[in-house]
């Protein structure tokens, strides 16, 4: 078994392995995964994806790949074939992190890896010194006749998500998390800027689904007219939404807008026949849990993510 720098490869190399991958997101998650493969690839063909690939016999059985985001690394994928050798994939993991932890100018790694079982991938990250966040893939399916109580509103309006709120939206996500835990998982959360770059890749680029506008809303305070929370979902697969974002300032929770959030969003999914909504939540955040649960979402699996400061 090799262990070679993936920018020796190819599209047509690691084509049948991303389609193996494409087939494990759908079963697990009910994603459609092959427009991620497929922007993997052109990634590949043009040399430019850091990585590495594992190959046995001639043939690729494994790879990942991360990215570099200034002083940051984050680690985008790791996927093997099924009946390789044991351990592979901690091999890879490790090439990555080692590789990441020793590039000049990086002080911080992170990696979620939502394919793979909480605890399965640790090991090799907790001994190169990560921390470990286990997080929540819920999901709900969507039938005809599901019902959804939403709170009076009263000094409040929802409307859909429009090009606007991008500036303020960033602000709220930036003061919603701090302090929070998810701002240790994703330091995105911790300044405006980094927020604006969250906001940009989930509605511009199709990483984590295609954004569907039609099912994402702002909260505007009436009075102040002033944008307080949001929430963002995108389709991952025609008929299967997925929230990326619930968020509210501080001082408007309690009220009910989380609630009323995610009921506009099961509304519009529903009028549009979609059959399932799923999410991800922080196993550590215990309201928005209980809310999702009240909700009537279950947990579908855990996964960890991963964090290295140096």
């Amino acid at each position: 078994m090799e262990i070679i720098d993936l920018r020796h490869f190819g599209a047509a190399e690691l084509r049948p392995l991303l389609t193996e991958e494409a087939q494990l997101w759908s079963e697990r998650m009910s994603w459609d995964y092959h427009s991620s493969a497929e922007m993997i690839l052109r990634y590949l063909d043009s040399k430019i994806l850091p990585g590495y690939a594992a190959v046995d016999n001639g043939r690729t059985v494994g790879y990942s790949f991360f990215v570099y985001e200034g002083s940051k690394g984050v680690v985008g994928d790791m996927f093997v074939a099924a009946q390789t050798e044991s351990g592979l994939g901690e091999r890879l993991l490790n090439h990555v992190a080692e590789t990441l932890q020793n590039s000049p100018g990086i002080h911080r790694i992170e990696a979620q890896l939502l394919l793979h079982d909480s605890g399965s991938t640790s090991t090799v990250f907790k001994r190169r010194g990560f921390r470990r966040f286990p997080r929540l893939f819920m999901s709900l399916p969507l039938r005809a006749g599901l019902t959804f109580e939403a709170p009076d509103l009263r000094s409040f309006t929802l409307r859909p998500w429009a090009e606007p709120d991008f500036q303020p939206g960033a602000s709220v996500i930036m003061q919603a998390y701090a302090g929070h835990v998810d701002s240790e998982i994703n330091d995105q959360y911790r300044s405006v800027a980094g927020s604006l770059r969250f906001l940009n890749n989930i509605v511009r680029f199709p990483g984590c689904g295609t954004f569907d506008p039609t099912s994402s809303f702002t909260v505007i305070h009436t009075a102040s007219r002033a944008v307080v929370g949001m929430l963002l979902c995108s389709r991952v697969r025609e008929d299967v939404g997925h929230v990326t974002q619930v968020c509210l300032l501080p001082e408007f929770r309690n009220q009910g807008l989380a609630r009323a959030l995610m009921a506009a969003c099961l509304r519009s999914l529903l009028d549009r026949k979609f059959t399932e909504l799923s999410l991800t939540v922080t196993e550590a955040n215990y309201n928005a849990v209980q809310l999702y649960e009240r909700l009537g979402f279950d947990t579908r699996r855990v996964f960890d993510a991963f964090v290295w400061e140096g």
